[in-house]
């Protein structure tokens, strides 16, 4: 099987899309011997940060010196990315042969897997062959139901916020949402919660109760900010003094702050970590789409903020960074979001809009977007790919001495990337 091959094999389970349940991912991975069965597990879960806080602490874990594999979707340039070993994609040779092997196994089944279901047999696989020390893994979406959930006693379990989200699939409220989410905890096992919603905090520590789980929240006081620019900010927080955080935002350094209090936790499991391999680890760490600045002159940059609080926090860092100062935006979303408020958001930092429609079935046409933003008296216009959008807005930044920001859907990033080196 080549890997051409392998991901098509792959994608033909697209069509399926989400089916909530254990029972097919534990059949498929019992067919290949319970791999998960050999790993150890920090298992993430939430709405926003999960990405953030398993780069940063695969990053640290790389640093002291463990075999790290780390699980996260969705990809952002290439499928591969979705699973590493020790910061480094599975290679386009390893995908072809482990989906081989899984392949007869899957196609055996009465029911067949998902396309999830499948990559996360491929990843356990993987990681095991690998012989990974520990695997950082993030839940798909959701917690209880996600295919991610078939392991059995995590190290550790992460809720990094929680936000109405995924709504059709995981409950209209905070607290169905918490409830999904908090279906990861495991008896005895330690969870922390990295929210600030009080309501999804409730319903999360009476789980953990119930399943005699130790369960812990962060203090967010004590954080100093000493310095904040596009290269990076540097931060103290509980005796962690002057720590150089590569990734930009507003809410990086609380993603940190997870991060850190993570650490303090896996210590206590027998982890070796010092602070120097703490520090090293985020000062190394690498997390694309997020508040990334991809090009300087003009300056550009991406971020994947996708659901409201995404989009909040992405106004946020611009005005952050920014001050008063309007900048160009490149926007796209999908249709299922509450992109009427994302609007809303986006127009409080933008000069111009030029809206896109992403490249998935899911999306808003860009200009059913640029008539929203019309009606909100932000000037929109749409443009027909990504590439006219990017030559449209390049051409006006220069113009005006703007910034330009492309957000609002993390499928873009790859578009936008495109027509970024198609324009070089």
């Amino acid at each position: 099987m080549t890997y051409e091959e392998a991901l098509s094999y792959i994608h033909t389970n697209f069509w399926q899309g989400s089916k909530p349940g254990l029972e097919r991912t534990l059949t498929l991975l019992e067919k290949l011997g319970n791999p998960q069965k050999k790993l150890r597990f920090i298992h993430v879960a939430g709405t926003n940060g999960k990405g953030s806080f398993c780069s940063m602490l695969s990053s640290v874990l790389i640093e002291a010196g463990y075999r790290v594999g780390t699980y996260t979707s969705p990809y952002i340039l290439r499928f591969n990315e979705r699973m590493k070993v020790d910061g480094k994609d599975i290679s386009d040779e390893m995908l072809a042969r482990l989906t081989e092997k899984v392949r007869p196994l899957a196609d055996s089944m009465e029911e067949k897997p998902t396309e999830f279901e499948l990559i996360t047999a491929i990843a356990m696989e993987y990681f095991a062959e690998e012989h990974c020390e520990v695997v950082v893994l993030e839940c798909g979406m959701g917690g209880r139901l996600d295919s991610t959930n078939v392991i059995e006693n995590p190290i550790l379990s992460v809720i990094t916020g929680i936000a109405l989200d995924h709504t059709a699939f995981l409950g209209d409220t905070v607290e169905k949402i918490a409830g999904e989410k908090a279906g990861i905890i495991k008896e005895g096992r330690p969870v922390i919660f990295c929210g600030k919603d009080k309501k999804a905090e409730n319903v999360i520590r009476e789980k953990a109760a119930s399943l005699s789980a130790p369960f812990y929240t962060i203090a967010r006081e004590g954080l100093k900010i000493h310095n904040t620019t596009l290269d990076g900010t540097i931060f103290s927080w509980n005796g962690h003094e002057n720590i150089f955080l590569p990734l930009l935002g507003t809410y990086q350094p609380e993603n940190a702050q997870n991060v850190l209090f993570a650490t303090e936790l896996l210590r206590k499991e027998g982890f070796n970590l010092s602070e120097e391999a703490v520090k090293n680890g985020l000062k190394k760490v690498k997390w694309p789409a997020r508040y990334e600045v991809v090009s300087k002159e003009p300056l550009i940059l991406c971020d994947g903020g996708h659901n409201p609080e995404g989009i909040e926090s992405a106004v946020s860092s611009t005005k952050l960074y920014f001050k008063d100062e309007k900048i160009l935006v490149v926007t796209g979303v999908m249709a299922d979001k509450d992109h009427l408020y994302m609007a809303k958001c986006i127009g409080q930092i933008a000069s111009e809009v030029i809206c896109i429609t992403p490249e998935n079935p899911r999306a808003l046409k860009g200009s059913d977007y640029a008539a929203e933003f019309r009606s909100l008296g932000t000037p929109a216009s749409e443009a027909e790919s990504p590439l006219e959008a990017m030559k449209i807005a390049i051409d006006k930044a220069r113009k005006e001495s703007k910034a330009i920001l492309c957000v609002g859907s993390l499928y873009m990033y790859g578009q936008i990337i495109d027509a970024l080196n198609h324009l070089r």
